[in-house]
């Protein structure tokens, strides 16, 4: 299979080229480099079946050229993170609304698979846990800056789907729920990396707001492994699909967690979401997906603890911190709510790619 990952440069897209290697598939990957990282993807380039390059989704001859190599588009590429959401809501907005809209329609030009990328954001202010996949959402004001990235990627599925009912281009919308690994940055606002360097840098591990809110952390290996199963079952095609574990944690014991298992002597600092984003910051107590639908699809269950989580994000970090010399505490990070590697897939068990009609 011939595989284009938009955002090829970033934390999960790194990590999904690294397992459809593995199963044999050839990878083309696009990335400005905005948001990920070439030292993402620095293990890969001896690889003859790995090919990237440095661009833009937004410049439709150079996607239409990949589009045209591949047989199925993983579309990754957004602009991610609380920090970056609330201080860049314009290239928020612009990147996720019309870069989705260049590829699906290069894509339904020669009938592409496409693998939508979409948040548990999403679900917004809802209260209903767990979250389904066909529940309402429920989005806050637009004076709230925060939820112009939720609503930019429920635009990106009604859009997906329009163009699989009405141009019949094969689409899968898949909703990330807090997808954490090796290689993640905290940078734009990820909180369990954010966490481990502040605890490996002897700073405070800084949770904002009061630590009652709950997220669910589900391993990068293990979602890229439901990834390429997804492409590989006609059934999935015009679907939506939460992602993610189900097993919900505070983010006070996440910190505590992060503190025992990093054996670090940090305290734990609690400051108001006013001082991290902007006034009027609105959060989410809970976000707990429902996998019943993936599961029963493909089989899916989330099989990595956050303990094994976190202990690879702390092996992680040291390495990269002795690698530069660096003591951790170089960057003011911040956490956020937004956006696995155990038993692999044997390939041999699995059909074929579906084809650009949706047939296997």
């Amino acid at each position: 299979m011939r595989v284009l990952i938009t955002g090829g440069a970033g934390f999960i897209g790194s990590h999904l080229a690294d397992h459809l290697l593995r199963l044999g598939d050839e990878i083309w990957a696009v990335d400005d480099l905005s948001t990920g990282s070439i030292e993402n993807i620095e293990h890969l380039k001896t690889n003859r079946l790995y090919h990237y390059q440095i661009g833009s989704i937004m410049d439709g001859p150079t996607i239409a050229e990949l589009v045209d190599r591949c047989d199925v588009i993983f579309h990754l590429a957004a602009a991610v993170g609380v920090r970056l959401i609330i201080e860049s809501p314009v290239r928020t907005i612009e990147t996720n609304i019309r870069g989705t809209e260049i590829v699906l329609n290069l894509a339904a030009k020669k009938r592409k698979l496409v693998v939508l990328a979409s948040t548990s954001e999403v679900y917004g202010k809802s209260n209903k846990v767990p979250f389904s996949e066909d529940d309402d959402l429920v989005i806050g004001p637009p004076v709230r800056g925060r939820w112009s990235y939720a609503c930019s990627k429920a635009i990106d599925e009604f859009l997906g789907l329009a163009y699989w009912k009405e141009k019949k281009l094969p689409v899968i919308v898949v909703r990330f729920f807090n997808t954490v690994g090796p290689r993640q940055t905290g940078r734009y606002g990820m909180v369990l990396p954010t966490f481990v360097r502040q605890a490996l840098a002897g700073e405070p591990i800084t949770v904002f707001g009061d630590g009652t809110q709950s997220r669910c952390f589900g391993y990068v290996g293990d979602v890229v492994q439901a990834l390429g199963k997804l492409v590989r079952t006609e059934a999935a095609v015009g679907q939506v699909f939460n992602i993610g574990n189900n097993d919900e944690v505070s983010i006070n014991e996440l910190a505590e967690r992060v503190k025992k298992i990093t054996g670090s002597h940090s305290p734990i600092v609690h400051k108001p979401y006013s001082k991290a984003y902007e006034e009027g910051f609105e959060d989410m107590p809970r976000r707990v997906p429902s996998v019943d639908k993936i599961h029963k699809l493909v089989g899916y269950r989330p099989r990595t603890s956050l303990n094994e989580i976190i202990r690879m994000v702390a092996d992680f970090e040291r390495a990269r911190m002795a690698r530069s010399g660096k003591s951790g505490n170089d960057t003011q990070i911040r956490w956020g709510a937004e956006p696995d590697e155990s038993v692999e897939f044997e390939s041999s068990s699995i059909p074929k790619a579906i084809s650009p009609t949706g047939h296997a």
